[in-house]
């Protein structure tokens, strides 16, 4: 039985570097971000901040979202995340919180 994903979006803290990743398990990927854990690449531009996720029901479609999102310029990233983050606000509290 195949799981779920999510595409997802890490930020600095000045928003000026974007990661977008694909993952099973959002809350203990964003849990390794933040200290530092798997990424020598958000480890390096300090890419600790969660804004943008999106769930989908089969990892494959996250997958073929991510691939999509890589090849966009920033602007259009930007604009679906601010679709869904206007502020640019980290949302890291709103994903541990549904792991409880």
């Amino acid at each position: 039985m195949e799981r779920g994903g999510y595409i997802y979006i890490m930020a600095n803290r000045i928003r000026s570097v974007l990661y977008v990743r694909v993952t099973s398990q959002l809350s203990i990927r964003v849990d390794n971000h933040k200290n530092g854990i798997g990424s020598q690449f958000t480890s390096k531009y300090k890419c600790i901040d969660l804004i943008y996720y999106k769930g989908f029901p089969f990892i494959v479609e996250a997958i073929k979202r991510e691939k999509q999102m890589k090849k966009w310029k920033r602007d259009w990233k930007m604009n679906v995340i601010r679709e869904l983050n206007p502020n640019l606000d980290d949302l890291s509290s709103i994903v541990f919180k549904e792991r409880l």
